[in-house]
């Protein structure tokens, strides 16, 4: 008895060394990894539907999938990247040249106030306009600053991008055609019931799908939509304007009218009214519609999460994990929620054997 005990504790730490071991290498690729699995989850309904018109070829399947992942969303992306770096370069060239002042638009806005509202921001500490305006100016440079920086960084590591890509595409195929059975190997791995199992797993993979299919679709609508209403009103920079809107829209309830919101007090203040009625009535009628309407279908409906647990999830998973949190955060929220609902089962199956 004695010697089995050893044994197993020597093997679990082995096999706790190994997996680690075998995390660290994997490291420098947990982008390309992680989004290739993301994709597998949302993507294996196509894949199943073409595996049952291709007389079960699971290659020929798994390679139509992969081409179709290629053309609507690999290579959409890496366009709209291309341009949006561009745009940004082009936007910084004329910020550090002079010729694009965010400081002067703010410093209109302000001079445009009544004197109750200075007054008002005085006595707040808000008074030091000048010390505002030119905040706001380093700001905006340093963004732009960084958005040029991104058109040299892809030129010096296109080769680094290439393999990441590659390796992405490279995994997903595999996680395509062999999905299903390495899912139900893992399920096999945890020492779990066969209903707890079901249970984690289908809210898994519900969680991925509608977080990224319903966030997704809500930044592209809102992004499109702002940067189109910018574009009509003759705003430079509407492409770029209209990305920081899709991203900023993974922020539930805040997200896009942090951009839409100041420049339409911008054209009320400065004399464009009709620019600014307009603006305003879009960005709260249609783009907040969007976000109020579009959020809750995709992402609440399907995961059965509260919209509040989903903002500070969301919130959170960017915070730490970045850009890849928009997923993270509420697949941790759903699994976290997920594991506390099976507790009460846990505890009479454990009460059971024990008796």
């Amino acid at each position: 008895m004695n010697h089995s005990n050893l044994y197993f504790r020597t093997f679990l730490l082995m096999l706790a060394a190994a997996t680690v071991a075998f995390i660290w290498i994997l490291l420098p690729y947990y982008g390309a990894i992680f989004w290739s699995a993301i994709l597998a989850i949302v993507f294996s309904p196509l894949h199943r539907r073409l595996l049952s018109k291709m007389s079960g070829s699971p290659n020929l399947a798994a390679f139509a999938t992969l081409m179709i992942i290629v053309l609507i969303v690999i290579i959409p992306l890496i366009l709209a990247s291309g341009a949006l770096v561009q745009e940004g370069a082009a936007i910084y060239k004329r910020i550090s040249s002079g010729e694009l002042n965010l400081g002067d638009y703010f410093q209109q806005i302000v001079s445009a106030l009544p004197p109750s509202v200075h007054s008002m921001l005085d006595r707040f500490g808000v008074g030091d306009i000048f010390s505002l305006r030119e905040k706001l100016s380093a700001i905006a440079l340093e963004g732009s600053k960084f958005l040029a920086s991104q058109a040299v960084n892809v030129g010096q590591n296109t080769f680094e991008f290439l393999i990441g890509l590659g390796v992405m595409l490279y995994i997903l195929y595999f996680l395509l055609r062999d999905g299903s059975r390495l899912a139900h190997h893992s399920k096999q791995l945890i020492p779990l019931s066969e209903e707890h199992k079901q249970h984690l797993f289908r809210k898994f993979a519900t969680v991925v799908r509608a977080t990224v299919k319903g966030n997704i679709a809500v930044a592209i609508t809102q992004g499109a939509l702002g940067g189109v209403m910018f574009w009509f009103l003759g705003i430079q920079g509407a492409l770029l304007w209209g990305v920081i809107m899709a991203f900023l829209s993974l922020l539930p309830a805040v997200g896009a009218a942090l951009i839409w919101a100041p420049v339409a007090i911008y054209f009320l203040v400065t004399g464009a009214i009709w620019q600014g009625v307009i603006l305003s009535l879009f960005g709260v009628i249609v783009i907040g519609l969007v976000d109020n309407i579009l959020r809750p279908l995709l992402v609440g409906k399907d995961t059965k999460i509260p919209d509040y647990i989903i903002l500070i999830s969301t919130l959170g998973g960017l915070s730490v994990f970045g850009l890849n949190g928009f997923v993270i955060g509420p697949l941790f929220a759903a699994l976290f929620i997920a594991c506390w609902d099976l507790f009460p089962s846990a505890i009479r199956m454990n009460q059971k054997d024990e008796s």
